[in-house]
């Protein structure tokens, strides 16, 4: 529902219009003047934080134009009980009013042209298309950031002037208000009519794919990451981008949405956002040997027709729920997944994706996570034990076994923050949390109530004590990185549009060694600014959830993608049977959970999870989770990043043998008829050769 200062602010500018009504009415010029200001004020400030509430005073016919144009009505009516009906100043004003709300259509028009003419049919980042195509400036942020907001707000000198008037009994402030509205509101649309035409538009929606296609030949790139989804899903692209910069072929990133790349994380990948589907399919994508593919959506067709490269689907993590084993992954050349666990899931799912299809590539990403060698949480080291809860979100069902937060959450929350001996408490829910279900975000709110509680009675409990100094230094280092990465973010230049980002996207190599650099200080410090006692609620991208792997002894969560990466750690877990299948049920369905402990609503079985932690050495699950990360994640040698390199280098070899073979079939049709007979005794056997290298079956 908004803020209080939010859901105020809407109040006063709903109830303010009756009361400029009464106003009117009795007439008294100052408590118009004094209600105007009020609704003025308060509907600036709901547009300046952006509410959603805009949009729904819209819905209700209260729509920002309406909202000027009613308290323009009622300054007229004002004027007239004034006995002002029959001089000039009431003409003067009512057609003052008139001829503003006339130059709305071509300032609004001009406005949209503007911005439908510079958004080229692709935008890019770290693609020259600078040195091949003019794309001009943007026009001014000030020109069309809210601009219907401050165009409409020109009618302030005239609604001042005349009221002015109305107290002085004198026409010239009224005639100098109208003069200021009407002249300031032609000379705003005047200055826009430049954008819309000659060099200050981008050139012409075939000159800019020419100008990528021409790029595309220069650069030859090789492996394709292809997204598509909402702005909140941009987290299953960012996920993949350093995988895609230590790549050994030559990398592409493609993307659907605008909102995707707005919210996409630096990289040094080229990417290239198409929002047309026509404008893909004749993207010249012909050196492109293995598409990779994050999410199972309908727009991955627009890139799965093409039959010159191969298709894999590599998800956006691995885990037993139903999305991990959907029948959409039948239409990829291959489907990767972490490790054997991956395989059997398609196997028992019995989806129509064949074994052979499937290749183990183990998890790139989970590098930064640092393997546990026991003991850092010891009571004997004198450290209090560090335990996240990382539950998952609510779904897009009332499932009960798709998160704790509902049912066990505050269960499992009191039982630690209540622990002896004491644990430290890191919560960290899933950015999706609350943004269905009301329950699910009351029950949030709730557990950060308790977490925020618990955290102000163990500050100022004397046997916690902490080294002031040194958070003091940590706090000043924060400081420092933070004001580093603004300074760098401000090299990097906010570009006036889309057009002009992609224009000058080309990263800065050392300014993103640089961020990641800090960003690395920033971690350091962070976790250094506060006692390693004190509980936490930690939301928003930083730190990052591998972030509170690495400082965490233990771990309670829900059936997700969480669970199987932080096996990666060997550390001790506790997963959620929300649904109470009942702990052999549910280890039978989902694998992650088969060295985990099994907690109930009540969370009564966190005590076994806390004993692990505690005393390492008589952990009874420590060789479980062992041979568990192996079969879910794959050996930790090669690499992973060394198998996914191998995995890309395998299917684009099977992609070229199929072209050259297309070709070959291509000769062969178009030789003289003494020629086909040869090459078509020698053919089967090349096809046979050549289906079985695509369809991807070794001897091994």
């Amino acid at each position: 529902m908004g803020s209080a200062a939010e859901l105020a602010a809407a109040a006063l500018v709903m109830l303010g219009f009756p009361c400029l009504m009464l106003a009117a009415l009795i007439p008294s010029v100052y408590a118009f003047a004094a209600v105007a200001a009020v609704t003025y004020l308060a509907d600036h400030y709901l547009h300046r934080k952006g509410s959603y509430l805009i949009n729904r005073l819209s819905k209700v016919r209260a729509g920002l134009s309406i909202r000027f144009l009613i308290r323009q009505l009622l300054l007229v009516l004002l004027l007239a009980r004034l006995s002002l009906s029959d001089d000039l100043i009431f003409y003067g004003a009512i057609a003052c009013f008139i001829a503003f709300y006339g130059l709305q259509a071509p300032h609004g028009a001009l406005v949209t042209l503007i911005r439908n003419r510079r958004r080229m049919p692709v935008a890019t980042r770290n693609v020259d298309l600078k040195s091949r195509i003019r794309i001009p400036d943007a026009p001014p942020r000030r020109l069309l950031h809210r601009s219907a907001e401050k165009m409409l707000h020109l009618d302030l000198f005239a609604v001042a002037g005349l009221l002015l008037s109305a107290v002085l009994d004198s026409s010239a402030a009224g005639f100098t208000g109208i003069g200021l509205t009407v002249g300031l509101g032609c000379l705003y649309v005047a200055t826009l009519v430049p954008y819309v035409r000659g060099r200050r538009v981008p050139p012409r929606a075939e000159v800019v794919l020419a100008a990528v296609d021409d790029w595309l030949a220069a650069h030859k790139p090789e492996t394709v990451l292809y997204f598509s989804g909402s702005r909140d899903s941009a987290y299953q692209v960012n996920m993949w981008l350093e995988t895609m910069e230590r790549l050994r072929t030559r990398p592409l990133i493609i993307l659907r949405e605008r909102a995707i790349l707005n919210n996409l994380a630096p990289t040094t990948v080229p990417v290239i956002c198409v929002p047309g589907g026509v404008h893909l399919m004749n993207m010249d994508l012909s050196t492109v040997r293995v598409a990779l593919y994050a999410a199972n959506v309908g727009k991955n067709i627009h890139l799965l027709r093409v039959p010159t490269m191969k298709h894999v689907f590599i998800g956006h993590g691995d885990s037993d729920k139903l999305a991990s084993v959907n029948p959409y992954s039948k239409v990829y050349d291959e489907v990767w997944t972490a490790g054997r666990a991956g395989r059997d899931r398609y196997a028992i799912a019995d989806v129509g994706v064949r074994d052979e299809d499937i290749v183990e590539v183990g998890r790139p990403q989970l590098a930064p996570i640092r393997t546990w060698q026991g003991g850092s949480g010891d009571a004997a080291d004198g450290r209090c034990p560090t335990v996240l809860y990382a539950p998952t979100w609510e779904g897009w069902d009332d499932n009960p076994g798709n998160t704790s937060i509902l049912l066990a959450g505050e269960n499992i929350v009191k039982r630690l923050v209540t622990a002896d001996p004491p644990v430290r408490v890191l919560y960290k829910p899933h950015p999706f949390t609350g943004t269905r279900s009301a329950a699910a975000k009351a029950a949030h709110q709730r557990i950060t109530a308790l977490v925020e509680k618990a955290a102000a009675e163990r500050a100022a409990d004397p046997r916690f004590t902490a080294d002031s100094d040194a958070q003091q230094r940590a706090r000043a280092e924060l400081a420092r990185v933070e004001a580093r990465l603004a300074e760098l973010a401000g090299a990097g230049g906010e570009r006036g549009d889309e057009a002009e980002a992609t224009r000058e996207g080309l990263v800065d190599a050392r300014r993103h060694e640089e961020i990641a650099r800090l960003r690395a200080e920033w971690n350091d410090a962070y976790w250094r600014s506060f006692p390693d006692h004190e509980h936490r609620v930690i939301t928003g991208a930083e730190p990052r959830l591998y972030d509170c792997f690495n400082v965490s002894d233990a771990m309670v969560s829900d059936i997700s993608s969480v669970v199987s990466d932080f096996i990666a750690s060997g550390k001790p877990y506790a997963v959620t049977d929300s649904a109470e299948l009942g702990a052999e049920e549910f280890k039978r369905q989902n694998t992650a959970v088969r060295a985990a402990v099994i907690l109930t609503n009540s969370a009564a079985e966190l005590g076994d999870l806390l004993d692990a932690v505690r005393d390492p050495s008589a952990d009874p699950l420590a060789a479980d989770r062992r041979e568990l990360k192996r079969y879910l994640l794959g050996p930790d040698e090669p690499a992973s990043i060394e198998q996914f390199n191998t995995a890309v280098a395998d299917l684009a070899l099977k992609a070229e043998t199929r072209n050259v073979g297309q070709e070959s079939r291509s000769g062969a049709a178009n030789a003289d008829p003494a020629e086909a007979a040869e090459l078509t005794t020698a053919l089967p056997g090349q096809r046979a050769a050549s289906a079985g290298d695509t369809d991807g079956v070794t001897a091994g």
